[in-house]
């Protein structure tokens, strides 16, 4: 009794109290063993058991005390490995070997958004795939008993969502049951959505350098064909046999112009004259053009932001994004529908930027662009800002949203699709916010006035394309100028070294083999310090500008021109003042010099003069006074008391007086002459005032 009492003392307090209680015991047992008369023999018994006693609780003591201690441990070693499994940010779970869930630890349940555990308990494992087959790849490692490692699956939630999980498991055997598997799961549906972002972007890089070398080539010959059928339709008569097909050839090349235009702007290669603008304003000039373009079935909308913030892009550019998303959700509403067009100002955070890849955090003015179409599934959501992709069979080019990615892009901006089947579909465009200060020293567009037919000035061309090298000559020699043309940078070097005569134009191409026209410019301004430079190209990967945007005393003419369009612009870089080749180089060493001074590209002097003058329609009888804003030797900007139509044909009469100065040319008369508006009348004639 008392070594059992000593036991229970042991195992239940430890040794403390099984050895106060083997002390009891011993003490009850000395008093009753050495009371009363014992023969020697008796007492030596009695000693012999209280010692046996003795020795055997202490190793009971012991034996229970290194027991407990043993179980103590491995209780607190089950509970900091269930700490480890439980509180895992992975998914852990354990199932039989047909697939049945026999426990999951909390990240599992929250993975697949249970509530507890006992949901998923009993559960088989494949109703968890979205996709059978995927199921029955990793019921194949769970007939061969086999340990698998990332597998990566389509899973469901219980609210119908979808994930992606990545799967790695191992067999447990045991005995005869048949064994187990644990399965280690993880949610890498943000990383697949991020890594399919990636891929999207190197892509779409990819085909859009592959577009802009086509857009380039393709340039070179449709400068040919262009030009050579303007040759045919001077030179043919009035006859239509003959006439008729040269006119469609003609007009074949401007639609192949159109379509490298795109290319090029999908490519992100186009130059652009980027503006501080009011997204506000532009959205509200494009409002009437929609509500014609649209049809009466659709609700056009306009959510403009308060207070917003002004972007820097180019306008036209802009208007054309407007036209191509308003167009695209057009066709998306057969029966008709609403199109709501918003802009916010919105501030987007390290969370948003992680998921819309590449995007970074900052403040943007938005763009959005929605309807109420058939919407677009994943599949063709991933593909439609590649060129040349349609949903709309031969209706459509597949151009029109490839084009907005480029010159969203090209503008520094960042653009998104939300769409669903039948639930519509969000475009959103987001565009760097700036100062809203428009930067007073930016070079003014040019007149399109007319200039002077021919000229008697030696032109230096240099174009690799020989073909093109030979009409530019043709057509300039027809104008009364003297060609020297060279087909790269060193032959045109040679001969600036080796000509003895004045040389008042540089031509040239920018790309080109070996050394590009910026470089040529360079070293020609080095020994004819004061040539005058005009660059030819419609891809300029950087060489004159950065991002799309033209560097300071840079004039281009963008390929695919018209001879007429060569003509003009020759005649107007000849007509202007030179620009000192340090100041024009100094935007692309980051000096000061331009920020103190801004100067303008190649073009004539303005003065902001204001002069009363008359001018009227033609063919009416009576004048209208108006003022000018500036004037030119190039032309002149002034204010009308109308609105004036695109190509409107006006007569102006102005009357100036100037004094003679020693070594000045003499004065111009008056003008009375009849003047073309250009196609943008905003550019050269206001509202009033």
């Amino acid at each position: 009794m008392f070594a059992v009492a000593v036991m229970v003392s042991a195992w239940y307090g430890g040794w403390k109290p099984g050895l106060a209680a083997t002390s009891f015991a011993l003490t009850v047992s000395a008093y009753y063993s050495f009371t009363g008369e014992q023969t020697p023999s008796q007492y030596h018994t009695a000693i012999a058991h209280l010692a046996l006693f003795f020795a055997v609780a202490l190793l009971i003591c012991w034996f229970n005390a290194a027991l407990r201690a043993t179980q103590e441990s491995l209780r607190r070693s089950e509970s900091n490995f269930r700490s480890l499994v439980m509180n895992a940010p992975y998914g852990i779970c354990r199932c039989d070997a047909l697939g049945i869930l026999q426990d999951a630890n909390p990240a599992l349940v929250a993975m697949f958004g249970y509530g507890s555990a006992v949901e998923l308990t009993g559960r088989h494992l494949g109703s968890l795939y979205a996709d059978a087959q995927q199921w029955f790849q990793t019921a194949d490692y769970f007939h061969a008993r086999k340990a698998f490692n990332d597998l990566t699956t389509e899973c469901v939630r219980k609210d119908g969502s979808p994930i992606v999980a990545r799967i790695s498991g191992r067999s447990i055997p045991n005995g005869k049951a048949g064994g187990s598997f644990e399965l280690f799961m993880e949610d890498v549906t943000e990383t697949r959505t991020l890594e399919m972002q990636l891929r999207q972007a190197q892509k779409m890089e990819a085909i859009g350098r592959l577009a802009g070398g086509i857009a380039h080539d393709f340039n070179n010959l449709l400068m040919v064909i262009s030009g050579y059928s303007e040759f045919l339709l001077e030179r043919l008569g009035p006859d239509p046999r003959l006439r008729g097909p040269a006119q469609e050839i003609s007009n074949a090349t401007q639609r192949a112009t159109s379509l490298t235009r795109q290319l090029l702007a999908f490519s992100r290669k186009q130059m652009l004259a980027p503006k501080v603008l009011d997204l506000n304003e532009v959205v509200a000039e494009n409002l009437k053009m929609l509500t014609r373009m649209i049809g009466e079935d659709i609700d056009l909308v306009m959510v403009p932001g308060h207070a917003i913030g002004a972007v820097r892009a180019d306008p036209g550019q802009i208007d054309q994004v407007i036209m191509n998303l308003a167009v695209n959700a057009r066709d998306a509403m057969p029966q008709g529908g609403k199109l709501t067009i918003e802009t916010a100002n919105v501030t987007l955070d390290e969370n948003f930027a992680r998921t819309h890849t590449p995007l970074t955090a900052g403040d943007y003015i938005m763009l959005a662009i929605s309807d109420t179409g058939i919407g677009m599934d994943n599949e063709t959501q991933s593909r439609i800002f590649e060129p040349f992709f349609t949903t709309k069979g031969s209706k459509g080019t597949g151009l029109g949203l490839s084009t907005v990615y480029g010159i969203v892009k090209q503008s520094g901006g960042f653009i998104f699709v939300d769409s669903q089947p039948q639930h519509g579909t969000a475009f959103r465009a987001y565009f760097p916010r700036v100062d809203g200060r428009e930067d007073a020293a930016a070079a003014q567009d040019s007149l399109g006035l007319p200039r002077a037919d021919h000229g008697q000035e030696t032109i230096l061309l240099v174009e690799d394309e020989t073909n093109l090298r030979r009409l530019a000559r043709q057509y300039l020699e027809t104008q009364g100028y003297k060609i020297l043309e060279a087909e790269d940078g060193a032959a045109a070097l040679q001969i600036v070294d080796g000509y003895r005569g004045a040389i008042d134009l540089l031509l040239t191409d920018v790309i080109m083999p070996g050394m590009n026209g910026r470089e040529l410019a360079t070293n020609v301004a080095k020994l004819l310090p004061g040539v005058r430079v005009l660059y030819m190209s419609g891809y300029t990967e950087n060489a004159i500008g950065h991002d799309g945007t033209l560097d300071a005393g840079i004039n281009l003419l963008q390929k695919p021109f018209s001879l007429p369009a060569l003509k003009d612009r020759v005649r107007e870089v000849l007509d202007s003042e030179p620009i000192p080749m340090e100041a024009a180089m100094s935007s692309r060493t980051g000096s000061s010099l331009l920020a103190e001074k801004k100067v303008p590209p190649f073009r004539a002097r303005r003065f902001n003069l204001h002069l009363p003058l008359r001018y009227r329609p033609l063919g009416e009888n009576s004048w209208r006074p108006g003022t000018t804003e500036n004037i030119s030797r190039s032309g002149l900007l002034f204010q009308a008391q109308e609105l004036l139509h695109a190509n409107a044909q006006l007569e102006i009469s102005l009357w100036c007086c100037r004094q003679k100065l020693p070594g000045s040319r003499p004065p111009r008369s008056s003008v009375a002459e009849k003047w073309s508006a250009p196609s943008k009348p905003k550019a050269r004639v206001s509202p009033p005032r």
